[in-house]
């Protein structure tokens, strides 16, 4: 039987980015407080938060979205280890092509950095009334704080400037408010005002 503890040793040993321990205690703690359960995820990797979140409670129900094969069929494998094939659905497809017309408490973005703001603007419209939108890696290893011309990759730059761009966006966003928690690699919770 595959435990937590085994999918979070693959990940580590696999270079693949899962939530920081005290990343997912306090999204699955707001889950649970605030009585969430429809969850929509954008970045399924090998499943680790779905399993996590869904095993909070046997209503909740996440729709993940991966556009990595081999991530995706790890996901599904380990899924059905956890016996949630009935509450986990999982699309393999890039979240800016898939159109999910669902409604969900929370959204919650833990995929490619530099399209953030993206996934933000498609979708908000899937939010149900008082939903909220959760962003991940807002520190990235911390190095959003790091001045840019002291990071030597190139590419790492790039993701940088795009995440400082995606906190500027969310600080300026009139439609959500945002409170950030220095917690795990970085989170935001994003709350639509009432209209």
């Amino acid at each position: 039987m595959v435990r937590i503890l085994d999918l979070e040793k693959y990940a580590q040993n696999n270079n693949i980015p899962i939530m920081l321990p005290d990343g997912i205690e306090f999204l699955l703690e707001y889950i649970k407080k605030n009585n969430i359960q429809n969850i929509l995820e954008i970045g399924t990797a090998i499943g680790y938060s779905a399993i996590r979140m869904c095993l909070l409670d046997h209503n909740i129900k996440v729709t993940t979205i991966e556009r990595d094969e081999q991530r995706y069929q790890e996901a599904l494998k380990n899924i059905k280890e956890f016996n949630l094939e009935k509450q986990i659905n999982v699309i393999l497809d890039d979240a800016l092509s898939t159109n999910i017309t669902d409604k969900f408490d929370l959204i919650f973005i833990d995929a490619a950095k530099s399209q953030y703001i993206k996934f933000f603007e498609k979708y908000k419209v899937n939010l149900k009334e008082h939903g909220v939108i959760v962003s991940d890696n807002l520190k990235f290893h911390g190095l959003v704080e790091t001045p840019i011309e002291r990071i030597e990759s190139r590419n790492v730059r790039g993701i940088v400037r795009k995440l400082n761009n995606y906190i500027d966006f969310l600080k300026n966003n009139q439609e959500f408010k945002t409170t950030f928690y220095d917690i795990g690699d970085g989170i935001s919770i994003s709350i639509k005002n009432n209209s």
